[in-house]
């Protein structure tokens, strides 16, 4: 019998100008194949407005094989200030804490930037899969994915 998931309260989460703010924490859906996530929005401190948002899902490397431990997105008007880049660093301790010893990160092999943000970070690229059809991200976008792994035993 599996034991059961408990979320961790990840703290204040904040660097310089950007600060992760909790806004939501989904159960694993093994209907679906989810596993637990959390949902943070990149906001200055103090402020309201999100500036992009970020999650992070905590399971084995099979079950995130393409979509990863860690999502992003910036929005349009905040890209270049490097938020993706300290908002995943922010994570990492978090990760860490719920056992995670590597990060999966996957990125669509024409996202550039998102590639760019891997090797910043310190992820390792490993492979390009492809996308099974029946897979939900099959149609949006690229049919593969390129893999890259963070080894957290030797970042936090």
């Amino acid at each position: 019998m599996k034991s059961q998931f408990t979320f961790i309260e990840p703290g204040k989460l904040i660097v310089d100008d950007l600060e992760l703010v909790l806004v939501d924490k989904a159960p694993a859906d093994p209907v679906k194949r989810w596993v637990p996530q959390y949902f943070f929005e990149m906001r200055h401190p103090g402020d309201t407005i999100a500036m992009g948002s970020i999650r992070l899902r905590i399971g084995s490397a099979i079950k995130l094989r393409y979509a990863g431990h860690i999502g992003y997105e910036v929005k349009k008007a905040f890209r270049g200030h490097r938020y993706a880049v300290r908002s995943c660093r922010l994570l990492f301790p978090l990760a860490y804490a719920h056992g995670l010893r590597a990060i999966w990160l996957t990125v669509d092999p024409h996202n550039i930037p998102s590639q760019k943000i891997c090797r910043i970070i310190g992820a390792k690229y490993i492979e390009t899969v492809r996308l099974p059809k029946d897979h939900e991200m099959y149609g949006k976008g690229s049919p593969y994915r390129r893999r890259y792994r963070v080894d957290l035993r030797t970042i936090v």
